[in-house]
């Protein structure tokens, strides 16, 4: 009897800025509604999220500002547009949910990444709140202890 080996989550983008300029509270993994191109052009990595954001219409969830370039290999008959309005799927409960949240003042929608699950492109996105100016300052402050205190251990075990 043949073992299944689990399935690798490969990553195609991420958003460095979110966890710089917000709060998460909460995150969900949505699947995406991509044309063919922009699939390959996803396996190439030719993916860029870090300007994108999640809109609400209609009571549907909607990624904006996700720029998928296309291959030059692409077919002749397809009229790419790299910046696409894409549409996420999640389970009504859960739109319904983010809904209510989102209509809160202070939360927003944020993509977090993109990859690969069981052959199908997944967004996770987060409900979000934004950092105020001190905020990202203690984060950089953080990260840059981290640092030192690497560099340190690193020197010290030498």
């Amino acid at each position: 009897m043949a073992t299944k080996k689990p399935a690798l989550q490969t990553r195609i983008a991420d958003n460095k800025k979110a966890a710089y300029n917000y709060f998460f509270e909460e995150k969900f993994e949505a699947g995406m509604v991509l044309e063919g191109w922009e699939v390959k052009s996803a396996r190439e990595g030719k993916v860029q999220l870090t300007d994108g954001y999640v809109v609400v219409r209609n009571g549907e969830l909607f990624l904006i500002g996700c720029q998928i370039n296309p291959l030059h290999t692409a077919s002749s008959h397809v009229n790419p547009d790299n910046v696409r309005t894409k549409k996420l799927l999640l389970k009504k409960d859960e739109i319904k949910r983010l809904i209510t949240k989102v209509e809160q003042k202070g939360n927003t929608l944020v993509p977090l990444n993109l990859h690969w699950k069981n052959g199908k492109i997944k967004c996770e996105i987060a409900l979000a709140k934004g950092k105020a100016e001190h905020d990202k300052r203690d984060t950089i402050k953080d990260r840059e202890g981290k640092r030192e205190v690497e560099r340190a251990m690193k020197a010290r075990s030498r």
